[in-house]
């Protein structure tokens, strides 16, 4: 039994009083005489006992009244919920894309909105949290009108988030009886989230009425030149068999190519299109099939044209220009004393190719470039100057040249784990040819080795953490026989990929993306990204010809994005949903239901309506004030009726 008002049962203490009266109030008897001694005698007996008798009952009457008073004043009740602490409801609703398909009664996220709208309470607080905002203290009113207007979110919340946002609320509120509800699809799995001591909720899971889903998992692009390219489309199924399933490849809105395919069950297919190479390629793949998700039918990509700049200081080399070709790079050699100092910071790779010495005025520039992000690549001469070397190499703070030393050596290790390697060897090489060098500079001080000697010291390393790399042999066919080997080619096509961060195909909409955009800004202009939708300000830095911008909740949809310099158009990118949000793996509720700590209810109007239940109160007060007008009513009796 609970109390709305337990401070009125203090009054209790009062009911001494009545005690104490009857206690101290002594009636005297008059004693008369009479001839029969013996039976006045009896007779004053009897009567004594008869009254105290009525005086014990009316002031049991007596009590039994204020006492029920007091009681029916204190308005107790009966109620499995505490009154005493303020009811909270704690609502997280699922809007990732996982909810954004069709159920028995329509859209999961959708129906579930309704719900919470027709079942809710009038008088009780309300606090809801989506994947992109938190709603604090809302009445019924609030509440119906932000479910109105919620819409599917491209950020996934992880439920670890969810629990730390309803502990934080609890501490906010230590006087409020939290009451947590979780909707959701429980997309993957969660078993380990879940024990004893994980905060008390109830859960309903949302279930798509589908359970077969095929998606484009991911492109790529091969074969590329000057005349076509080679798109890859990597699909994927979960569920049964399909066959003849459609495909198509737009440039923008425009048609490309068109082709069917038959998938088997639970397995990834790769799809290919073969395109004519005319610049810029802004595609959409579109797969047209129903199925649980609509979302991951599609997939935006951007081809950008743009080369990267190269340029080689030092002696002329045949085998440089042949490796960056006019279809990806611009490329030139420059000896030292036709180098155009002012233009270096337009460059994103430089080669010192074989210089004797590093004059102090490029070592300055190249301090800048490097700083800038640019990558640099050392390849010292045959009569180097290892103080002019060093002295540039201690301005960068990375490693230090040792003395020239003649001594035939192979090249045998390959460090595959490098990142200039990634994606070059379809299996590691134990036996191939050696190439040798007959002199070289060895390097110490914080590097990663690329390729090694045969005695174990680096031949191509990568100097600390920044983007500069030694080869501590000359190339020139006099010194080695390296640039004959199969091995010089990806290695210095990646010394020329990796420097410049140019957009990459596709990135992923709702999460942290860092996008390098060539380009010179003013002290007081900004990138802004748009398309026909929207626009929006991006994080960003500036730095001489390049701007680093950072999209994190924006863009929240997938599409196709410009970069603008004011109303200029620099740059085209690509967005697209995160990919997990196509996986059909749920969590089993019933295995969630084993602990204490969790209810699982089939459907939201099964919460609702158990918090009415819970919430139902029983008064007693009218028992009470109904036992107090008993209690009268005898004492009135006994009063009239009971005579002594």
């Amino acid at each position: 039994m609970q109390f709305k008002n337990p401070e009125i049962l203090y009054f209790l203490i009062l009911l001494i009083i009545p005690i104490l009266v009857h206690l101290f109030q002594l009636q005297k008897f008059v004693k008369v005489p009479f001839t029969n001694v013996a039976f006045l005698q009896t007779l004053q007996q009897q009567s004594r006992k008869s009254s105290r008798l009525k005086k014990w009952l009316i002031l049991c009457t007596r009590m039994l009244f204020f006492t029920a008073l007091i009681f029916a004043f204190s308005e107790p009740y009966f109620s499995s919920q505490n009154r005493a602490k303020e009811p909270q409801y704690f609502i997280y609703l699922d809007t990732s894309l996982s909810t954004d398909t069709r159920g028995e009664k329509g859209n999961l996220l959708k129906i579930a909105a309704q719900e919470i709208i027709e079942n809710t309470a009038p008088n009780n607080n309300y606090s809801l949290l989506t994947n992109t905002d938190f709603y604090k203290d809302l009445n019924k009113k609030e509440l119906k009108k932000i479910l109105l207007s919620i819409e599917n979110s491209t950020l996934k919340l992880d439920l670890k988030t969810v629990f730390l946002k309803i502990k934080q609320e609890n501490k906010n509120k230590t006087k409020t009886l939290h009451r947590n509800i979780l909707i959701s699809d429980f997309q993957t799995t969660y078993n380990n989230k879940f024990t004893n001591v994980t905060t008390a909720f109830t859960a309903v899971q949302l279930a798509a009425s589908q359970k077969n889903n095929i998606s484009i998992d991911s492109i790529f692009i091969s074969n590329k030149n000057s005349e076509n390219f080679t798109v890859h489309a990597l699909i994927k199924n979960q569920g049964p068999k399909k066959e003849n399933v459609p495909i198509a490849l737009f440039n923008i809105k425009k048609l490309r190519s068109k082709q069917t395919f038959a998938i088997e069950k639970n397995t990834t297919k790769e799809i290919r299109f073969k395109v004519n190479n005319t610049g810029d390629f802004l595609g959409k793949l579109k797969l047209t099939f129903s199925d649980t998700f609509l979302f991951d039918n599609s997939y935006f990509f951007a081809l950008n044209t743009k080369k990267t700049n190269v340029l080689a200081i030092g002696n002329t080399t045949t085998f440089l220009s042949k490796i960056y070709t006019e279809e990806t790079f611009n490329f030139e050699q420059r000896t030292l004393d036709q180098v155009n100092y002012n233009a270096l910071e337009k460059q994103q790779l430089i080669i010192l190719n074989e210089l004797e010495i590093i004059p102090k005025i490029l070592a300055k520039k190249l301090a800048v470039f490097s700083q800038n992000g640019g990558s640099i690549v050392m390849i010292p001469a045959q009569k180097l100057s290892v103080n002019s070397y060093n002295t540039f190499l201690r301005s960068l703070n990375v490693g230090e040249i040792g003395r020239h030393q003649k001594d035939t050596l192979k090249i045998t290790a390959i460090n595959y784990a490098h990142p200039l390697f990634k994606n070059v060897f379809s299996k590691r090489i134990t036996n191939f040819q050696y190439p040798i060098v007959r002199s070289y500079a060895p390097i110490s001080g914080v590097v990663s080795k690329i390729v090694s000697f045969e005695n174990n010291t680096a031949f191509i390393s990568q100097l600390g953490n920044k983007k500069i790399y030694y080869i501590s042999a000359a190339l020139n066919l006099k010194n080695s026989n390296f640039i004959n080997a199969p091995l010089i080619v990806p290695i210095f096509y990646n010394f020329g990929a990796m420097s410049a961060q140019y957009p990459l195909l596709a990135y992923r909409a709702g999460q942290e993306n860092t996008i390098e955009i060539t380009t010179e800004t003013n002290k007081d202009e900004i990138l802004t990204l748009a398309n026909t939708e929207n626009s929006f300000i991006p994080a960003q830095r500036a730095s001489q010809n390049k701007v680093l911008i950072t999209t994190k909740e924006q863009p929240k949809k997938a599409g196709f994005y410009s970069v603008f310099k004011k109303d200029i158009k620099i740059q085209d990118l690509a967005y697209n949903v995160p990919r997990e949000e196509s996986l059909l793996n749920f969590l089993d509720l019933n295995k969630l239901g084993e602990a204490e700590n969790i209810t699982v209810l089939p459907s939201i109007k099964e919460v609702f309506k158990k918090i009415v239940k819970n919430n139902e109160v029983h008064w007693l007060w009218k028992w009470f004030l109904l036992l107090a007008i008993v209690s009268l009513f005898l004492e009135i009796l006994i009063l009239k009726f009971y005579t002594p």
